[in-house]
C-alpha cells in the first residue's frame, strides 16, 4: 500500500469537502463505485459541539486521488470494491479505510437507518 496514495486521497477529500461546518473535527466518507467506475462520495462530518453535517465532495475533483488510491491496492484489471469507507479525525491525525468488495447495500442510508448509521460511521480510534 502506498502511504502517498492514502495521504493524497485524504487530502483530496478534505480539500473538497462540501457542506461541513467550519469547525468539523472528523468525517466518515463512503466512496462508491458503479460497474467498476468511481461514482461519488458522501458521508458525515462531525463537529466538537456534537453537530453532524451531511457532506459530499465534487467527484471530478477527487477522481484522480481515488484512482491513485485504488491503483495502489488493486492490480490492473482486478475488480474494484463496490464501496470503501474513509474515516478521518483531523484533531488526532488518524484515519482508517474499510473496503466493501461485494455488498452494495452496506452503509446504505435509508429513512430508517440514517440516524443510527451516522453514529455507526463516526470515527472512533482507540
Amino acid at each position: 500500500m502506498s502511504s502517498d496514495a492514502t495521504t493524497g486521497l485524504i487530502r483530496a477529500l478534505v480539500e473538497n469537502l462540501e457542506n461541513a461546518q467550519e469547525d468539523w473535527e472528523s468525517f466518515a466518507m463512503i466512496v462508491s463505485f458503479f460497474e467498476g467506475e468511481f461514482s461519488g462520495a458522501a458521508g458525515y462530518a462531525y463537529s466538537p459541539d456534537g453537530s453532524i453535517s451531511a457532506v459530499t465532495v465534487d467527484p471530478w475533483a477527487v477522481k484522480p486521488a481515488v484512482k491513485d488510491y485504488t491503483d495502489s491496492h488493486y492490480k490492473p484489471g482486478a475488480p474494484l470494491p463496490v464501496k470503501f469507507l474513509v474515516q478521518f479525525d483531523r484533531s488526532q491525525g488518524r484515519f482508517e479505510v474499510t473496503f466493501e468488495d461485494t455488498d452494495d447495500t452496506r452503509w446504505q442510508v435509508t429513512p430508517r437507518t440514517f440516524k443510527t448509521l451516522r453514529e455507526e460511521l463516526r470515527p472512533k480510534f482507540d
